[in-house]
């Protein structure tokens, strides 16, 4: 998810689904919140905003 533009500088947030129709339902609801809501779903989850991408 990125709150900068089409692509992201760093991936603070991720989610694994096994079927793909689920994963895409989760980011158009994501994608429909507010900046706020954003940011408290990425703070709950790793409230440093740490970079997650070479984790995944």
């Amino acid at each position: 998810m990125s709150l900068r533009g089409s692509f992201p500088e760093q991936s603070v947030y991720h989610r694994i689904f096994r079927d793909v129709r689920n994963a895409i339902s989760r980011e158009k609801h994501i994608n429909g919140g507010s900046r706020v809501k954003k940011i408290e779903l990425i703070n709950g989850m790793n409230a440093g905003w740490k970079d997650l991408y070479d984790g995944l």
